[in-house]
């Protein structure tokens, strides 16, 4: 018997990875997962575990080596985000893998008004210019982090303005990456926008939350200059501010409010919608 190949997972210590993981374990599916730390790995039958920064070359290499698929989530937000990310896939080229699944986002641009876009876009020419084949999933922001937009007053805050978004829900991205992982020649050199079934205002957010958790959830819109001086006294850096506000600005300039069924194409079944998602996790 031919030994099957194997996927290897990394951000299993996360929310999207660590469904994927899951998944897959469920379903008998041989799989590695790439760590940091090797002690917050889940133990899942099935896997074996290898400890790999994005940033350590070698490392990479070794714990890639066998590896025919991979799952890579995209690294924490840091400033040299472009670089870890280059090192890993280059890594993963050289180790021999084939297929390489990257969570990306959506409108992913050199240019993106959200500002972290344009690091997706950076690290999609990276993995095409690989010889890998690839698979990229760009999933708009998640339904599973709106309420962490409101303050302790209950006020999402920022330069939104009547803006839509077609929020996504991370069990979705993490269905979709399970059925490319299990037929990765299927979605080959293929980009996939990941989307909800619908594109809502940051206000109409807020009502749909208020009236699931029974609390009140208003959105206010700040204008550019407010959305910088309230965000001024976290210390954080320019590039980080920059992304805070450019999470705003994006869904204002209309760039996230379109509507894919990528979703439904790849799983077999429809996106949740934030009602849904609201409802599923109360």
């Amino acid at each position: 018997m031919s030994t099957p190949p194997v996927i290897a997972v990394t951000g299993s210590t996360g929310s999207v990875g660590g469904r994927v993981a899951r998944d897959l374990a469920a379903r008998g599916i041989r799989q590695r997962l790439i760590v940091r730390d090797a002690t917050r790995a889940p133990d899942l039958p099935g896997a074996d575990v290898r400890v790999a920064r994005y940033s350590d070359a070698d490392a990479a290499r070794a714990a890639l080596e066998g590896v025919e698929t991979l799952f890579m989530v995209s690294a924490s937000e840091t400033s040299d985000r472009v670089e870890h990310h280059r090192t890993f896939v280059e890594a993963a080229a050289s180790a021999g893998v084939r297929s390489i699944v990257y969570t990306s986002f959506l409108a992913a641009a050199p240019d993106a008004v959200f500002t972290l876009g344009r690091d997706h876009a950076a690290t999609e020419e990276i993995i095409r210019a690989s010889g890998m084949s690839w698979t990229f999933l760009r999933d708009n922001f998640y339904m599973d982090m709106m309420e962490l937009f409101a303050g302790d007053d209950g006020v999402i805050r920022g330069p939104a303005g009547k803006g839509r978004c077609s929020l996504v829900s991370r069990s979705d991205v993490a269905a979709t990456a399970v059925s490319v992982l299990l037929d990765p020649a299927a979605h080959a050199d293929t980009a996939y926008d990941l989307t909800g079934p619908e594109a809502l205002t940051l206000a109409e957010v807020a009502e749909k939350i208020s009236a699931v958790r029974g609390n009140p959830v208003r959105f206010h819109d700040e204008t550019v200059d407010e959305a910088y001086a309230s965000r001024a006294g976290y210390g954080a850096p320019r590039w980080q501010v920059d992304a805070w506000v450019s999470t705003y600005t994006a869904i204002a300039s209309g760039d996230l409010a379109a509507v894919s069924s990528d979703v439904a194409t790849v799983t077999g079944r429809p996106a949740q919608s934030f009602d849904e998602f609201l409802g599923a996790v109360s």
